[in-house]
């Protein structure tokens, strides 16, 4: 309050000394023209009619007038200098002065004594400036002609509203506490339009009263007339400002920053009503800011007292159904104001807006702070607060995109040794607190640049970030795991805790994923090692990492029937006529190509999309067994079946829809069985393997005798052929032993009555050599390469030697006498009709 008073005195101050030095001015000129013998004061003493008529005619021009409040003060826009021109023209510069003082100050007698004296000298200079430029031109009345009388008159007026403006603009600007140049800019269009039309009446009346003096008389009117007018469009510009004022203000309340809004707001009707100062009060939280057209002044508490004293119109903050109060908006005025009733509107319509806006900018932020606290739960770690996971996989792949500008990366895994014991010893509380402690040390240990994340259980990263070469990263790990080597205080109690940590610099390409695994690699090397650092080394990883990036295509893969099925048939050694076929599923990717199954079949059973891939596979199978039976080969297909499907109870059931679905007998399908040792001691397992053989499928059990099967799974397992694998047909011919494994093999077939089939027939030797010993039937390139459905199919067509459904010349010719082996007779024993069915 103070420092208000003293900027109020200040004020008065000034105004009074320029409101004296343009009285004492006004004084001079007065005396002046009384003594100094001018042109115009040689002519006759007008007479008291022409002086009573210039002094109400510069009363009226005066007294007329349109009233524009700026703030707290009222200014007014009169015709007195039009009237006083007029009056300088006809009457000598002493009368018009003396008429002038007595006419503005019958028109301002009721104003307060300052703006009284300050009408007076002003009106006065400007008498003076008029009749001194009618002096100097020459000017005589009444024996003028018009164009003459014209061209002084413009001259004359000029100056008129030159000191009008001049020794106006400067006292209404400091009174209402405005600049200079934005008062001379307020309404500039106007006012020269009014300087215009004033100046035309002027002109006019001269030459009128040139004619006829007696027409002074029609002028007051006709000045009255026009003055009515012009006070109407400068009622109606204001309107129409204040209605784009408040539109544009509306408008830019339309901001969701509660700030900005309440910036907006105070500049915005500060201009709007011409306020000295506008208060927004806020109920909730208790916030009050203050400010005018320059900004805000005040921002804080509700209840602190302001600095302007004056008139105050209040304003609550509630929309327009008046549900809703957010506050209150004061107008502050440092004189009386009475606001019109246009500007009462103005401001309810202009409080209602602010009301909605406050709330979106309330609700906007509510919304925001709970969506901060949601993304950073999502990104840290509840317990330790900490970076998670997916908020270190983010910055680290931020970071890897721009690390050529901000130098290397790497990244610190550390895992905490024997952590378990901890909880399992004091319980998971103490061990949260453990990681607690553990998160703070080892922030504190990394540097500003650097992100601590918990991975999860007691395993931490830290992203280390610009380093200035790739050694800089092993020095920061030893800082941080040296920070976990003192022990930790718990609850009285010191325990101490080992860490191991694994470096990894920042990969060629991976992205961040990539980095996370070395890491954890070198993490895991060091614990292997038994030392407390290992840094990443791409000899001693043995990680395929093939295989986890074609992981992360599979889903693709199976929407868009990636998978294919090429399929190897299974011939007779000795006729060389096809008996089945074997499918092999075969990955056609986009990118690296045709992929073998053991490439993704692993991938595939952790996926969980084994189901989806398992019946994609059969039913391209179940197809072209299909084709080939419409084309008349009646061929049997094999599909391999993997250990994870029979732990599926659903699986026998979506095997012999499919075969219903393809209208194909279940003993054309030949289900092919790996790696069930230990699968099959598992009671789903049996009641999947009986369920499929009750319905006629029939089971095949590959890779027979290389370990993954036994004599006694023989008796678990209803299978009905045998795989004699690969290795052993490949090495028969070299090896004792293998020939004695495919020996046993076939005899152990003719024993159980199983068919046996031979994988990996190369040559003719080898076919002629598994005849001899007693087997029946083989795959292999002797015979052909796995292929399309449709290229078998041809192959089949064309036959070898012309014979239809063959692919080999025969070993014997048809009806000659051979000598058999006791091993081939009691082969010739077993069932002639058998097909050997090839599990694939």
């Amino acid at each position: 309050m103070a420092s208000s008073q003293r900027r109020d005195d200040g004020t008065d101050r000034r105004l009074r000394l320029i409101v004296g030095l343009l009285v004492v001015a006004a004084t001079i000129v007065a005396l002046a023209s009384l003594r100094l013998t001018f042109p115009a004061a040689e002519a006759p003493t007008p007479d008291g009619a022409t002086l009573v008529t210039l002094t109400a005619m510069i009363a009226l021009g005066a007294f007329v007038k349109t009233r524009v409040r700026v703030r707290s003060t009222v200014h007014l826009i009169s015709w007195s200098e039009a009237a006083i021109v007029i009056a300088a023209a006809i009457a000598p510069l002493p009368w018009v002065v003396l008429c002038t003082c007595i006419g503005i100050t019958i028109a301002s007698v009721r104003l307060p004594p300052i703006k009284l004296t300050f009408g007076v000298g002003k009106n006065i200079l400007v008498a003076a400036g008029a009749g001194i430029a009618f002096a100097l031109l020459g000017w005589t009345w009444p024996a003028m002609h018009a164009p003459q009388l014209v061209g002084i008159l413009s001259v004359a007026y000029l100056l008129a509203a030159f000191l009008d403006e001049v020794l106006a603009i400067p006292v209404i600007a400091l009174a209402s506490g405005t600049r200079i140049s934005t008062q001379f800019r307020s309404n500039l269009d106007l006012r020269l339009a009014g300087y215009a039309v004033r100046f035309v009446v002027a002109a006019l009346t001269l030459l009128t009263l040139q004619m006829d003096p007696r027409l002074l008389l029609a002028v007051p009117p006709l000045v009255l007339s026009l003055h009515l007018a012009y006070s109407a469009r400068i009622r109606g510009r204001t309107e129409q400002q204040a209605w784009q004022r408040l539109a544009r203000t509306t408008d830019a309340l339309n901001v969701v920053d509660l700030d900005n809004v309440l910036t907006t707001a105070v500049t915005q009707a500060a201009e709007l009503f011409s306020a000295d100062e506008v208060e927004i009060e806020l109920r909730d939280g208790g916030r009050t800011v203050r400010g005018g057209t320059g900004g805000i002044t005040f921002d804080g508490p509700t209840g602190t007292p302001t600095d302007v004293a004056g008139t105050v119109v209040p304003a609550p903050l509630e929309g327009h159904d008046r549900t809703v109060d957010v506050g209150m908006l004061r107008l502050r005025f440092r004189g009386p104001v009475r606001l019109s009733e246009r500007e009462q509107y103005t401001l309810r319509t202009f409080a209602s807006a602010l009301c909605t806006a406050v709330r979106n900018a309330q609700a906007y932020a509510e919304l925001a702070r709970v969506a901060d606290e949601h993304a950073y739960a999502a990104s840290h770690d509840a317990l330790t607060g900490l970076a998670n996971r997916r908020h270190l996989l983010d910055e680290g792949t931020e970071q890897l995109s721009t690390r050529r500008a901000d130098g290397v990366t790497a990244l610190v895994l550390i895992d905490l040794n024997h952590f378990k014991e901890v909880n399992d010893t004091l319980g998971h509380a103490a061990g949260d607190q453990v990681l607690v402690q553990v998160a703070d040390r080892l922030r504190g240990a990394a540097q500003a640049t650097d992100l601590v994340a918990r991975l999860g259980g007691d395993e931490f990263a830290v992203l280390l970030r610009g380093l200035p070469a790739p050694a800089v990263a092993a020095h920061r790990a030893e800082t941080l795991l040296a920070a976990l080597h003192e022990p930790f205080d718990l609850d009285g109690m010191r325990i101490s805790v080992e860490a191991s940590g694994g470096i990894s610099g920042a990969p060629s390409n991976g992205g961040m994923a990539e980095l996370l695994r070395r890491a954890d690699v070198a993490m895991y090397q060091a614990k292997r090692a038994g030392q407390r650092i290992a840094t990443y080394a791409p000899t001693r990883d043995t990680a395929d990492l093939g295989r986890l990036t074609l992981g992360g295509d599979l889903p693709r893969a199976v929407a868009d029937h990636e998978f294919v099925v090429n399929f190897q048939p299974i011939v007779d050694l000795g006729t060389g006529e096809v008996t089945s076929a074997e499918a092999l599923a075969r990955w056609h990717h986009p990118t690296h190509g045709m992929i073998d199954p053991l490439r993704f079949l692993e991938a595939v059973e952790r996926s969980g999309l084994l189901p989806a891939f398992a019946e994609a596979i059969l039913d391209q199978a179940l197809l072209a067994a299909v084709s080939w039976r419409d084309a008349g080969f009646d061929v049997p297909v094999a599909v391999n079946v993997s250990p994870r499907s029979l732990l599926d109870a659903r699986f026998p059931g979506s095997v012999l829809a499919r075969l219903r679905a393809h209208d194909l007998p279940p003993d054309r399908l030949v289900l092919e069985l790996t790696e069930t040792l230990t699968l099959s001691q598992l009671d789903v397992v049996d009641r999947v393997l009986s369920r499929l053989r009750d319905e006629g499928v029939r089971l095949a059990l590959d890779d027979f005798g290389t370990g993954y099967s036994s004599l006694s799974l023989l008796s678990r397992i209803p299978v009905h052929e045998l795989k004699i694998d690969r290795s052993f047909v490949t090495t028969m011919e070299s090896s004792a032993e293998a020939a004695a494994v495919i020996r046993s093999t076939l005899d152990l077939g003719r024993s159980l009555d199983l068919d046996v089939v031979a994988e990996g027939v190369e040559s003719e030797p080898q076919r002629r050599a598994l005849w001899e010993l007693g087997c029946v039937a083989g795959q292999g390139h002797l015979f052909a390469r796995p292929m399309p459905s449709g290229t078998l199919l041809a192959a089949m067509q064309r036959g070898s030697g012309g014979r239809p459904g063959t692919l080999a010349a025969p070993l014997h010719d048809t009806g000659a006498v051979i000598r058999l082996s006791q091993n081939r007779r009691q082969a010739g024993r077993s069932k002639p009709d058998r097909l050997p069915h090839l599990p694939a």
